[in-house]
């Protein structure tokens, strides 16, 4: 690919790497972050509440539209965050076809207040929620931000991810049956952020820093975002949202309630550089993980043998947030997060469309049940 420069010659740019189809254009509207596909190819996408007008903070894509979900009624204030989705980080459909919604009770990133924290189960068949599960203060904090969610209907539990930018870090385990859950990994070093000047990171050739319009730049310091369960489940995959390391931990571990932090931090691998600092992580039922490489406008993956190769690089990934397996796809929202103005001196430089993309993988999701 070349460019003309005005000479009579040409000037060289990057070459993408890999297709990637548009799936779907957000041409207004708030910023997307999560994705999740169903067994039937149903499309679910959310907006958390981080200053943009959000009239609904999870939807369906449906024949091209934005369409409140699970109805506009759960999408609207109601008279405790118990009864309404607050902010929600995170969708995902689990092993049984049943969507998930990880609502961070943090608008703002503001601190938490009982019933806000929680995982809602909506039946897709009816489309009518059946349970929710709020977190006490056991399990997330008031400076919690609850982030990214996967399930092991095998062993009953979802695990997720405490990002928390101004409180510790930690993967949080849920009981789904009774609704208990449990922090582990509680400020441990593999789940919190680095920093200047061990690790600055870089988005769209700038270090990435918050950026106030009336102060100095400093680190963005958010912990424990992307999270995996690979093929067989025996280790959860995690890494920080400010780190290019990612780390391993033992899933009978993390449950086991008997265990103390340090019997459980014992069984903590780091996994090494894995390329780039990620937002996502995912996995598919061929033993791959992939992780969204925001530095570079990418996905990258990790195949058995431990090799990292790159599936997608283009430069319409400008931040490529969360990722989700659909049978021999793999999706990714793209939301120019850097371009917000707390990154730009108070200047939101974000502009529409924000994007949903697809890329084709020989592989389908993994489905522990």
């Amino acid at each position: 690919m070349a460019k003309g420069n005005g000479r009579g010659g040409v000037q060289p740019v990057d070459e993408p790497i890999g297709k990637l189809e548009l799936v779907h254009a957000f041409e207004s509207g708030p910023m997307p972050t999560g994705v999740t596909v169903s067994r039937t190819g149903r499309i679910f996408v959310n907006f958390p509440r981080w200053g943009d007008d959000v009239p609904a903070t999870v939807v369906e894509l449906v024949d091209g539209k934005v369409v409140p979900y699970p109805d506009q009624v759960w999408n609207d204030e109601a008279d405790e965050p118990s009864k309404w989705l607050v902010s929600v980080q995170s969708v995902v459909v689990d092993p049984m076809d049943r969507l998930w919604i990880l609502d961070t009770g943090s608008p703002m990133f503001r601190p938490t207040r009982k019933g806000g924290p929680k995982l809602v189960c909506v039946d897709l068949e009816t489309d009518t929620v059946v349970k929710v599960i709020l977190f006490d203060r056991g399990a997330a904090l008031e400076t919690s931000y609850l982030n990214d969610v996967r399930f092991d209907l095998r062993k009953g539990v979802a695990y997720l991810t405490d990002s928390a930018d101004k409180g510790p870090n930690a993967i949080v385990v849920v009981d789904l049956a009774s609704g208990q859950a449990w922090r582990r990994l509680h400020d441990h070093p593999s789940t919190k952020a680095e920093g200047p000047p061990d690790f600055l990171p870089v988005a769209e050739g700038r270090p990435f820093l918050e950026r106030p319009a009336d102060g100095p730049p400093r680190p963005v310091l958010m912990g424990s975002d992307g999270i995996a369960l690979p093929a067989g489940g025996e280790r959860l995959w995690y890494c920080p949202l400010l780190s290019r390391r990612w780390y391993s931990v033992s899933t009978d571990a993390l449950v086991d309630r008997t265990l103390d932090d340090a019997d459980v931090a014992a069984t903590v691998r780091d996994e090494g550089d894995k390329g780039g600092a990620a937002d996502g992580l995912e996995a598919d039922d061929a033993g791959r993980i992939y992780l969204t490489d925001w530095e570079h406008n990418a996905v990258l993956r990790r195949l058995p043998d431990g090799t990292i190769d790159t599936l997608v690089h283009d430069a319409r990934l400008l931040w490529p947030d969360t990722l989700s397996v659909s049978d021999g796809h793999l999706y990714v929202t793209a939301n120019q997060l850097h371009r917000q103005a707390r990154f730009q001196e108070g200047r939101d430089l974000r502009r529409h469309p924000y994007a949903l993309f697809r890329v084709a993988i020989d592989a389908g999701p993994v489905r522990l049940v």
